[in-house]
């Protein structure tokens, strides 16, 4: 099984990180930028934008990257030490706060901040992991800070 990722030029991954084999990644006219130690499961769709589909007389495939409008692109950003589940789809505009865990078959379709449980179709948020006190002590051990953001 191999992966498929465009736009590489736009793709940022970062320290003890790993892409599995299926993985699908494209970044379009917007950055995709996977923070630290993110766990991906089998199978995660990440793209960073849509087609336009509002163009009369032209196949949707037709349209060109030139004639996109800025909305079609939004940057998805992961933060560090995220788990994404199997089969978890993260559509343009997200960015997933760092220590928050997304449920296997997920799509995600807005941001969440950190330390998020997050699941369904369309992606809503299920609980926090931590208590806030919880989340500040465990940016402090991990990070040596007492607020991460």
């Amino acid at each position: 099984m191999s992966s498929d990722i465009k736009g590489l030029q736009n793709l940022s991954i970062g320290d003890g990180t790993s892409i599995p084999k299926g993985s699908t990644f494209y970044c379009t006219n917007a950055p995709l930028t996977i923070g630290r130690k993110v766990i991906f499961g089998p199978r995660p769709t990440i793209i960073t934008g849509d087609h336009r589909i509002d163009i009369l007389g032209k196949y949707i495939i037709d349209v060109t990257d030139d004639e996109k409008l800025p909305g079609n692109d939004a940057a998805v950003v992961i933060e560090d030490d995220v788990w994404i589940g199997a089969n978890v789809t993260i559509l343009k505009g997200v960015t997933i706060g760092h220590g928050s865990v997304i449920a296997a078959g997920a799509v995600v379709t807005q941001s969440f901040p950190p330390y998020s449980i997050i699941g369904g179709v369309p992606a809503r948020l299920l609980k926090q992991r931590f208590t806030e006190e919880q989340q500040k002590e465990n940016d402090r051990l991990l990070y040596g800070v007492k607020d991460y953001n």
